[in-house]
């Protein structure tokens, strides 16, 4: 099996109260959202007639209240509504939410309502995963050490099961019934994260003044302190922590590699139109590719756990980086229809080639998640795990946006891939640009 038998036993002697089934609800939510995502493929290419440079600007703009995370988490715990620091918050992104994806089913019909309401529900979705990782680590903090793995463990397999149920889904009711009621099917499941919000445990805020020392005051003499003045002390102090450690070079050198390693230009907008236009990969069978590979996806990551988790990370990045290279350049065969020649249909070298390619980026994304936690110091890891996490969203932007520019530059459009194989050469070479920047990385064998 896939997932590992150690923390489902601790699950099983674990009460299953009201707040951890609320939190399983968000996470399943978070993961189910991506029913939308082939609908708005579809919708911008098909219905507003977008070209695939367009297309892959629009997607990287929608990813911008990604790259502001951490701030999510601030206004949370420093702007407390009517006392209550989660609840109102996540009721808040659940409207966002619903408003987005029922307009989007009901009224959008041009490019910029498109985007802009695709915006506010990629928002929404940050900062209702903002709160509930907060949740989370509030509850860790109550658990022994086994326990909290576990519950984090919980929570990444309730997002992936409603990634693995929307993946197939998403292609299916495309095809048979259309963007628009994907659309609003999608504006349904931030609900559940409203009804969730109920379930939470959010005590109202005391004002009952207590005594507390100032961290940054150097007379640190007891003060009297309400629990508002003690938030705002709090998130000074993360600041200066914050500025401090960034000034450090083992933290901001390794930050700056991963930032290059994933902002080179992607092909991938470009690559949808020929699949779809060209070869007629239809929804539901783009959508059974989605399946198989949010399978192939857990299958990397038990990869990883399992031979590669001791790997130093200089050396896991380099080959990661090489074989992916390598691998992605197998799309060629697919685009000059070579496959056709050795006997491979495209559908299925197509499938083989996503699933492959799934399988070795998960391999080569997990380092990242483990890198970003040995960076964070004690006492802020949280806010900069956020924030490194928004580096890399930041890194994703620019990367479809330089996709975008290299797709309009070489010509390549809803009918035009003749030079759609020079985009993806470049796209997967420029992908061995950080290698000579790898010393910037902990060196683990020191």
């Amino acid at each position: 099996m896939l997932i590992q038998s150690d923390w489902l036993k601790s699950l099983r002697g674990r009460s299953f109260d009201l707040e951890l089934v609320a939190i399983a609800v968000i996470y399943f939510v978070q993961g189910a959202m991506a029913i939308s995502q082939l609908a708005v493929s579809f919708f911008l290419k098909d219905d507003l007639g977008l070209s695939p440079a367009e297309v892959a600007s629009m997607v990287g703009i929608t990813m911008l209240p990604w790259t502001i995370k951490p701030l999510y988490g601030l206004i949370s715990d420093g702007f407390p509504v009517f006392g209550y620091r989660r609840r109102p918050y996540l009721l808040l992104s659940s409207v966002l939410g619903i408003f987005a994806w029922a307009s989007m089913g009901l009224w959008v019909a041009t490019p910029f309502w498109a985007i802009a309401m695709i915006a506010i529900g990629s928002l929404s979705l940050a900062f209702s995963d903002a709160i509930t990782d907060a949740l989370v680590v509030q509850r860790a903090r109550l658990e022994a050490e086994g326990d909290a793995g576990s519950l984090q463990s919980f929570s990444w397999i309730a997002s992936s099961v409603g990634a693995i149920i929307s993946a197939y889904l998403s292609g299916y009711l495309l095809e048979h019934f259309g963007a628009k009621l994907v659309f609003e099917i999608t504006a349904f499941l931030p609900l559940l994260v409203g009804i969730a919000a109920f379930a939470i445990a959010d005590p109202p805020m005391s004002t009952v003044y207590i005594v507390a020392p100032d961290p940054l005051a150097i007379n640190l003499e007891p003060q009297k302190l309400s629990r508002n003045s003690q938030l705002w002390m709090s998130l000074k102090f993360n600041f200066v922590q914050l500025r401090q450690a960034f000034k450090n070079k083992a933290i901001w050198l390794p930050t700056a590699f991963l930032f290059i390693w994933q902002a080179t230009p992607s092909s991938d907008t470009a690559f949808f139109y020929f699949t779809t236009n060209e070869l007629n990969f239809n929804p539901e069978f783009l959508g059974t590719i989605k399946f198989f590979a949010s399978w192939a996806g857990l299958f990397g990551i038990w990869l990883f756990q399992r031979f590669f988790k001791g790997v130093p990370t200089r050396t896991i990045f380099f080959w990661t980086t090489i074989i992916s290279t390598v691998l992605g350049l197998t799309s060629l065969l697919l685009v000059t229809h070579a496959n056709r020649a050795i006997g491979i249909d495209d559908r299925w070298f197509s499938l083989g080639d996503s699933l492959i390619l799934t399988i070795a980026g998960r391999i080569a994304f997990m380092p990242v998640l483990v890198l970003a936690a040995r960076l964070c110091p004690e006492g802020i890891e949280a806010t900069l795990f956020a924030l490194l996490m928004s580096v890399i969203n930041i890194s994703a932007l620019c990367s479809f946006q330089l996709g975008a520019l290299l797709t309009h530059i070489f010509g390549v459009t809803e009918s035009n891939f003749d030079n759609l194989w020079i985009l993806i050469v470049i796209a997967n070479l420029s992908s061995l640009l950080p290698l000579p920047f790898l010393k910037w990385l902990p060196d683990e064998n020191k």
